[in-house]
């Protein structure tokens, strides 16, 4: 981490009266890199309506077409038609950028082509953990090969198949991130045997993005067993192609959601799923905790706040990326807070802990790490660069805190458009009058 600006800033707007607002958010990040990749490997064309478009998403069409699939985007937005196609035979390069989703699901369809497929991403890519993918897939009978003698445990890394994978049995350790079961899982059924995978590591985060993996292979006709804890066995079969609509990302919605406790007032995400393996969807019972009131009514979540914001006690290894903004409203509540079971965020975009204490310390605030997570004692905060680390979770954070605080400066807000590049107009068109 550096303390000095790295890209321009952004004036955070101010909200000078409660909010009242109906913001539509995109659809879910998670959801549809998934979707993309099931639709690669389908015995069919498919179509995702709803997905979205961001860099993140982008990123992995990119990747998948390296790959041989053909993707095209209709005259609706978000809605994509997908054509499976074989494999390059040589020559794929697939840029990763700085999505998890894309350098740890890709490689496992990567298995599957005829020929070297080489990966590479941003400069912060190159630093998070790739290890368990790799060596699964080297225990598979894949080759794995780095630049240089060693085998390799980040990117940049080559993955040369022969045309088909075996699978079978293999064991990791998938505690530094629920993506590494995820993206061998994706992949299995196209292996000649299945594939059955066991977690040997000490914990398991993100556990609702594992049952998220697992409920959109079976809505594709995939037989998933996972009836045991940290073991799934999947079998080999045809992929269903599908005409799909992607749900609108949860996660996305928590800081225009939290806004309505900092600022006061009410707002309404419309679109909300009666049922859902996304972990935003424990924003109303967190939100009601912190001093909200959250109520679902139809498909529309409404969340009212007065302007109080309340400490907790929160385990939150279910649902990490809710984290960011959780912390910063815990920096302007009237108690101190403690977050949990969140120490597999040192290795997302940035060290979300690292970054998130180091920021709310330099706006006056009171935030300290701790062995997997991190106690935050409110004080008062004043107006600084927030920084973002090119992280888009802490750029919405630090949106947050200018609610409250006048002043505040957000580092690279563009950084944003990992996975919601719309959300500075969003953000202002929320506020409305009320800024």
């Amino acid at each position: 981490m550096t303390n000095a600006p790295t890209a321009p800033t952004w004036a955070a707007p101010t909200a000078v009266g409660p909010l009242d607002s109906t913001v539509e958010v995109p659809g879910s990040k998670s959801l549809t890199n998934r979707l993309l990749v099931l639709a690669a490997l389908a015995d069919g064309p498919g179509v995702l309506r709803g997905a979205l478009r961001s860099r993140d998403a982008d990123l992995m069409i990119a990747g998948l077409r390296a790959l041989g699939t053909g993707i095209t985007e209709s005259d609706v937005p978000g809605t994509l038609h997908v054509t499976p196609g074989p494999a390059p035979v040589t020559g794929a390069e697939i840029d990763c950028g700085l999505a998890g989703t894309v350098m740890r699901f890709l490689p496992s369809v990567a298995a599957l082509a005829a020929g070297p497929v080489r990966f590479d991403g941003d400069r912060a890519a190159r630093v998070r953990p790739m290890a368990p993918v790799l060596t699964a897939l080297h225990a598979l009978g894949v080759s794995v090969t780095g630049p240089g003698d060693d085998f390799p445990t980040h990117l940049p890394f080559t993955v040369t198949g022969t045309g088909s994978v075996r699978g079978g049995t293999v064991d990791i350790d998938a505690s530094a991130s629920s993506q590494f079961v995820s993206g061998l899982l994706l992949a299995a059924p196209r292996y000649q045997q299945g594939l059955t995978l066991r977690h040997i590591g000490t914990t398991l985060p993100s556990l609702p993005h594992i049952e998220m993996t697992v409920a959109t292979l079976r809505d594709v006709g995939v037989t998933v067993d996972d009836t045991r804890d940290g073991l799934w066995r999947v079998e080999p079969g045809p992929i269903s192609a599908r005409d799909v609509r992607v749900e609108p990302d949860l996660s996305n919605a928590a800081p225009f959601l939290a806004a309505a406790l900092v600022a006061g007032g009410t707002v309404r995400i419309p679109g909300w799923p009666a049922r859902t393996t996304q972990p935003g969807a424990l924003l109303p019972g967190i939100l009601t905790r912190m001093g909200g009131t959250a109520e679902v009514s139809g498909d529309i979540l409404t969340v009212t706040g007065t302007g109080q914001v309340r400490g907790v006690d929160l385990d939150l290894h279910a649902a990490g990326e809710l984290a960011p903004t959780v912390a910063v409203l815990a920096a302007l509540a009237d108690s101190p807070t403690r977050l949990r079971g969140i120490a597999h965020l040192r290795g997302h975009e940035t060290d979300r802990l690292a970054a998130l204490a180091r920021e709310i310390t330099r706006l006056g605030g009171q935030a300290e790490e701790t062995r997997d997570g991190l106690v935050i004692t409110p004080r008062p905060l004043h107006a600084e660069t927030f920084r973002t680390y090119e992280d888009h979770r802490m750029a919405t954070s630090g949106a947050l805190i200018g609610l409250r605080v006048p002043g505040v400066e957000v580092e690279d807000i563009a950084t944003t458009g990992k996975t919601m590049p719309e959300f500075p107009s969003l953000w202002q068109r929320m506020l409305g009058a009320g800024v």
